[in-house]
């Protein structure tokens, strides 16, 4: 099913088949399986971003979409709410520990700069969530494949080093990309120079400060199987780098597979990060207003993932 996916933004006819019954009506048989379902679903959101937990959709969801929590090996669950750019206030600390110690909760900093809530009893996340909404936090989307987190060094603002507002970017470009689906997680990093305390070249989308704008590096991984980040372009203003990052983006979305990581998938793309390049910066496929309109049109349809609320 991925071809007629793929191509949702692109054909007027797709349109039509937008529920999933009349994609499986076209394209597939029977009633959908428990391996089509999810990835029908995920492909689906990374089209037109509708909320995931609508009637029509939850059928579709993974397990872990469907309770805003991932299961853990002993049947619980984690709650990771967002902390964009590492930010949280001592209001919010505060929260979240009133949380935890209600919920007996055990509670550690993640590699992300986030607050990770461990041992969630199924039926308590309902209420856990609605604790962390009141609390003024919102889904870190620690569950789901999309953007994860932009991870920030402390940049101008407090470091003798910093050039750039590291923190103030990143804040700035998590809230940005927030709740669009990717084909898998991703994960940002933003240095105020290029001692590099963020680790950017290993993330999927990596910001270095200089003395001249910001570098933008791309299709940096760990894990497993660790990658550098390419330099996709260097010493650029804030506004151009987001239109870079808009265009990069959706070139992934619309052109990877699922559970393709931007790593493997630069890897595997024919010319590399020179074509990458010329699509992204020289619009040699001529696409590049296309893409940008419709990152516009995802980012506009982003809700809570909690409440459906925008």
């Amino acid at each position: 099913m991925r071809t007629p996916v793929r191509n949702c933004s692109t054909s007027s006819g797709w349109k039509a088949s937008k529920p999933f019954e009349e994609l499986l009506a076209k394209h597939g048989k029977g009633y959908g399986c428990e391996v089509c379902k999810p990835t029908v679903g995920s492909l689906l959101a990374s089209c037109w971003n509708e909320y995931i937990l609508k009637p029509q959709h939850t059928p579709l969801q993974d397990t872990n979409d469907n309770f805003l929590a991932n299961i853990q090996k002993d049947g619980t669950y984690s709650v990771i709410p967002r902390s964009a750019g590492g930010e949280i206030t001592p209001e919010g600390l505060v929260a979240v520990g009133r949380i935890a110690r209600e919920f007996n909760l055990y509670t550690k900093i993640t590699g992300s700069q986030r607050i990770g809530l461990f041992g969630a009893q199924k039926d308590d996340l309902p209420e856990i969530w609605r604790q962390l909404i009141d609390a003024g936090f919102e889904t870190g989307h620690a569950y789901a494949k999309a953007l994860r987190m932009a991870k920030t060094c402390v940049g101008s603002t407090w470091c003798r080093y910093g050039v750039g507002d590291s923190v103030g970017f990143g804040v700035e470009l998590e809230n940005r990309y927030k709740g669009i689906r990717t084909p898998h997680k991703m994960k940002f990093g933003v240095s105020g120079c290029t001692r590099e305390c963020a680790e950017a070249q290993g993330k999927d989308v990596g910001i270095i400060a200089t003395e001249k704008g910001w570098n933008l590096y791309v299709c940096g991984n760990g894990g497993m199987k660790p990658r550098h980040a390419d330099l996709l372009a260097a010493d650029l203003d804030r506004e151009t780098l987001m239109k870079y990052l808009d265009r990069f983006m959706m070139f992934y979305i619309r052109t990877a597979d699922k559970l393709t990581r931007t790593a493997p998938w630069l890897d595997n793309l024919e010319g590399g990060i020179d074509y990458l390049k010329s699509v992204i910066i020289d619009d040699k496929l001529g696409l590049n207003e296309h893409l940008e309109e419709e990152m516009a049109r995802l980012r506009e349809a982003v809700v809570c993932e909690v409440d459906g609320n925008r």
